[in-house]
């Protein structure tokens, strides 16, 4: 959440940030309004407790019984009033916190402008798109060959957009969990398990409610929430916390599925296993000072950068445009890897710099070390890697003409001895 300040001292940085971001800019005139109206409130129940307490003590000197009366009564009016006041101002509270919760991060100096995904920027390319001596297939015929992939099983047992995974098909994406949580311990994150269903309150410390309501799953009978992706829980440690400048930064990584309502087209996008309601992703997080988060920034980008390498995918590093910026994110990296089946680059892991937007959601602090005054700390985010695009990037780059993949050599380890899936 923005700085209530930022919005109140520079309403025209904040206008055009939200024109950058292809918004409308009327929420900032609105909470403009209502903290006039706020402070308009404050400063008259201001000045009628003021005058309540000034007329108490001379009641208490009166000795002319119907004139304090007559003060009392009028004491009681004040009362009233002063009572409608911090009504009005509870009212204009919940306003603004409500408008404010929907305003997205102001995006960095940094992130060039753009109105959509089509102006983000290629920043880097690694690697060269193998050459086959074959037509390579698509996952969604290489995996049912085989069978590991089965979309009709999928279909029987929940519905459109679930699939099952058999076999190697189901070890290989164990493996690639595996392997990218072991990989970012190695570069110095401490593993977390966290619930997969988590409180309203941490959905909306993490940016996630309200703007995304429509697209979380919720069970409205318990009031929980099924997380759309590891980064939810692991804001939610350390909600309300004030940590010692000593402790940062703090590195996390972990693992869960993820649960998003997604709203689909029909046509070559949604074929196969690329978009679903259900998909599981290694997440890296890092709660840090602000200083540092620029740096931590580029760090967590090169980690994610080893994992595709690490796999011998080829892949490219965007940088996104103001108009395709996270709801949360003021500076973005999305890294996409190549698909030869589906003849397209698929993104598998998006690298963001969030500055204090969550921390302020979730009140979260760190005390500094000489002493002064607690300061919001700042937050950064990356997936390392999200399924099932790595995936469909593993099956469609190692696929052999006889339709069999070789393994990567960096996920053997968890194969059981598998090295070539027939």
């Amino acid at each position: 959440m923005l700085d209530i300040n930022v919005i109140r001292e520079t309403p025209a940085i904040v206008r055009k940030a939200l024109t950058d971001r292809q918004m409308d800019a009327m929420p900032v005139e609105q909470i403009a309004q209502l903290d006039v109206q706020r402070r308009t409130c404050i400063q008259e129940a201001e000045r009628l407790k003021a005058e309540r307490n000034t007329v108490s003590k001379e009641i208490g000197k009166m000795k002319d019984p119907a004139q304090r009366q007559s003060k009392i009564e009028a004491m009681r009016l004040v009362g009233e009033q002063i009572a409608n006041l911090d009504e009005q101002l509870r009212q204009i509270e919940e306003q603004l916190t409500a408008i404010a919760a929907t305003i997205p991060n102001l995006p960095d100096a940094r992130a060039p402008y753009g109105k959509d995904d089509s102006e983000n920027q290629v920043i880097k390319v690694v690697g060269e798109p193998r050459v086959f001596d074959f037509e390579p297939k698509p996952h969604w015929d290489l995996g049912p060959a085989l069978g590991i992939i089965n979309f009709e099983q999928g279909v029987k047992i929940t519905g459109s957009r679930f699939y099952v995974l058999s076999g190697a098909g189901a070890r290989l994406q164990r493996a690639l969990i595996a392997w990218m949580l072991d990989l970012h311990i190695r570069q110095g994150y401490t593993e977390k398990y966290t619930p997969f269903m988590v409180k309203a309150e941490t959905l909306f410390a993490s940016g996630q409610l309200p703007k995304f309501r429509e697209n979380l799953y919720h069970d409205a009978e318990e009031d929980y929430w099924n997380v759309p992706t590891a980064e939810v829980p692991l804001t939610g440690l350390h909600i309300g916390d004030i940590l010692d400048e000593a402790q940062l930064p703090l590195t996390y990584t972990a693992y869960t599925p993820c649960f998003r309502r997604e709203k689909m087209s029909a046509g070559r996008d949604v074929r196969g296993i690329k978009r679903g309601h259900q998909f599981d992703k290694v997440e890296m997080y890092i709660f840090c000072k602000p200083e540092e988060s620029d740096t931590l920034l580029e760090k967590m980008r090169a980690d994610a950068e080893q994992t595709c390498a690490g796999l011998g995918l080829p892949y490219r590093v965007k940088q996104l445009c103001t108009g395709d910026l996270g709801f949360c994110a003021r500076f973005t990296y999305d890294l996409e890897v190549w698909s030869p089946g589906c003849g397209e680059w698929l993104e598998v892991s998006s690298v963001s710099n969030v500055g204090d937007f969550q921390a302020r959601r979730a009140n979260i602090r760190y005390r500094p070390e000489g002493g002064g005054k607690v300061r919001f700390l700042h937050t950064l985010n990356g997936s390392g890697l999200g399924m099932p695009r790595t995936l469909i990037a593993v099956l469609e780059n190692y696929q052999q003409a006889d339709g069999s993949i070789v393994v990567p050599e960096a996920l053997r380890p968890w194969m059981g001895g598998v090295d070539v899936i027939r």
